[in-house]
């Protein structure tokens, strides 16, 4: 399925396509932030989530696989977010959705009890804000669709994740509103991390994946149980997500592994 844009009917100049979901470009210099929505029900709940985008300057929209056409009520409930939903990416997939970025941050309902025990801590959206003030590079906020929201699968390309606290009467919000509480508290964080000298570029996504292939040979080699290697994969990259490693911190680690690899092969021969 290729990657297309949504257009109203309305005549206008088309924007130039998107290459990617995440365009080749120059990194940021600061935190950009990109709201990921993953097969959306209704397109109301799409034009909603693009108007509280607008609120907190998050101007890029991608949707993975929607399940409805993109129309007149998502147009109305856009409002100020018309434009963002109008240059809104379609791409078939998450893992095309989130190429190129430095940071996914992913959602989920604690309370539905299905996820892994190694999925389920997860940070409030207000300690999220904390840490994307110290956040530079390019954002994924990935939100699930409104009946079952995030899979297993699709939560495991998250190193951060955030759940947002509800009553235990109503504890379901609808799509657009757990947008809007994660795209506020991100909007404080950062705009208070834009005077942080602390600020740093997360891994990127090149690093990340030669980490973790390392990371992988390296529980191979010795000999650590299959079923237990993938949930410790993952823990490291929700690790390395909380703590917001470094490049140089990475470079350092992936030091470690090869020397662990090169001493593993020599006790295998």
């Amino acid at each position: 399925m290729p990657k297309t844009e949504w257009h109203s009917p309305a005549p206008r100049r088309s924007p130039k396509p998107v290459e990617g979901a995440a365009a080749k470009r120059k990194r940021p210099t600061e935190a950009e932030v990109t709201v990921v929505l993953v097969s959306p029900k209704e397109d109301g709940n799409v034009g909603a989530v693009a108007r509280a985008m607008s609120n907190f300057d998050s101007p890029r929209l991608i949707l993975v696989a929607p399940r409805a056409p993109l129309g007149d009520e998502a147009q109305r409930r856009a409002m100020a977010g018309y434009e963002i939903l109008r240059r809104a990416t379609i791409v078939p997939t998450v893992a095309e959705a989130i190429q190129g970025m430095d940071l996914v941050v992913g959602t989920t309902d604690l309370s539905t009890g299905r996820t892994e025990s190694y999925l389920r801590r997860s940070m409030t959206p207000r300690e999220w804000g904390k840490v994307a003030g110290t956040v530079e590079g390019r954002i994924a906020l990935l939100l699930g669709p409104e009946d079952n929201g995030l899979d297993r699968e699709e939560l495991r390309h998250c190193e951060v994740i955030v759940t947002i606290p509800t009553s235990k009467k109503s504890p379901t919000l609808n799509l657009s509103h757990a947008a809007a509480v994660l795209l506020y508290e991100t909007f404080l964080g950062l705009k208070e991390g834009i005077y942080n000298p602390s600020l740093k570029v997360p891994v990127s996504e090149r690093e990340k994946k030669v980490y973790f292939d390392l990371l992988d040979r390296v529980l191979t080699d010795l000999q650590y149980p299959v079923h237990k290697r993938r949930g410790y994969i993952l823990l490291s990259r929700r690790l390395l997500g909380r703590a917001l490693a470094s490049e140089h911190e990475v470079t350092m680690m992936l030091g470690f592994m090869r020397k662990a690899l090169r001493m593993t092969g020599r006790i295998r021969k």
